[in-house]
Formats: structure tokens, C-alpha cells, sequence
């Protein structure tokens, strides 16, 4: 699986995770069902967050809760791409994510998936954005929160990532 990604520092020291490509792109609506296969790639891999050394599985589940969640669903136009294209930069994202926050388990349907909680941790991603003649004109940057379930057999699993937000400061030029 060929990636084109690097991690670097934005003017105040934090980390963003440079999506060079993009892969998953349409005029309209996502192709979800492409999303699933590629992420597929990932299953069975394991990813350290270098803040704080959790070591994050990616597990069978990922691909369609990631492309089929209820979030997924509510997402439109740019938030959706972006999205799909996250999905490239998915191990720098897990190793630079900060911020973990635990959650305690409350939906039944979790208690056997999710036994010890919930994580989730702050990571941010930039896609390019290109002119009319194909060049990168600049970078827009999104927020995002990585979902990780604390499974029975004491793992932290990928689960989903939510809340991607574009941020409003200036995007980064090329």
C-alpha cells in the first residue's frame, strides 16, 4: 500500500499529519465501499501514541464502523472527504494523537467490545487543496477525535474517528 504522508510542526510546536494525496475523490458522494477495502490494509497492525505509549490495534471492526457509523452517515461535502481521505494517515494520526480522555462504557451493545471504556484522543490531519491547473495551491487543516474501545482482552482498539472539524486559522501554504 503506497502512501505519500509526513508528520510535521505547525508554528506552535504541535504536530500535523500531511495527507499529500488524494485518493478517495468525487464531485459528489464518497465511495464508502472503497474507503472499507483500503482501510482492510490496516487490520492486524499496531500503532504506539508517542505522548503517552498506548499501543492502539487496529482491529476487524475498524473498517465498517469507520465507514458505516452513524456519524459517517450525518457527514456532507467537505467533512466527508475529508474523512475518507484521513483514513491514509491513520497510523501517523494514532502516533501523534494527544489529549487521552477516558470515557466509561455505557451502551450494552459495547460490553463485551468495549469491557474497560472508552479513549479518545486529539490528532489533527491536512489535505491539499488544488487550483484549477492541478497544483497544490495550500493545505487545509482538520481536527479530528480518535475513538479507541478498551476491549476485554485488555487491548485499546481503533474504533472510529469523529468530530472532524476544519480549523479556521490559515491553512498552510504549499
Amino acid at each position: 500500500m503506497e502512501r505519500n504522508i509526513q508528520v510535521i510542526k505547525d508554528a506552535d510546536g504541535n504536530s500535523i499529519v500531511m495527507i499529500n494525496d488524494i485518493k478517495f475523490k468525487g464531485k459528489r458522494a464518497v465511495n464508502w465501499d472503497d474507503v472499507r477495502a483500503y482501510l482492510k490494509n490496516y487490520v492486524g497492525e499496531v500503532y504506539q501514541v508517542m505522548d503517552t505509549n498506548d499501543r492502539i490495534y487496529i482491529g476487524a471492526d475498524l473498517p465498517n464502523e469507520y465507514t458505516g457509523s452513524n456519524y459517517t452517515y450525518s457527514l456532507k461535502g467537505t467533512a466527508a472527504k475529508a474523512k475518507a481521505n484521513a483514513s491514509q494517515g491513520i497510523p501517523e494520526m494514532i502516533e501523534i494523537a494527544v489529549g487521552r480522555h477516558f470515557r466509561e462504557n455505557r451502551e450494552e451493545k459495547h460490553f463485551r467490545n468495549a469491557k474497560y471504556g472508552w479513549y479518545r484522543y486529539d490528532s489533527r490531519f491536512a489535505l491539499p487543496v488544488y487550483n484549477e491547473g492541478g497544483e497544490v495551491e495550500r493545505y487545509n487543516v482538520f481536527h479530528a477525535s480518535l475513538i479507541v474501545r478498551h476491549d476485554e482482552n485488555g487491548r485499546l482498539y481503533l474504533y472510529d474517528i469523529i468530530d472532524i472539524k476544519k480549523e479556521t486559522s490559515n491553512p498552510l501554504g504549499s
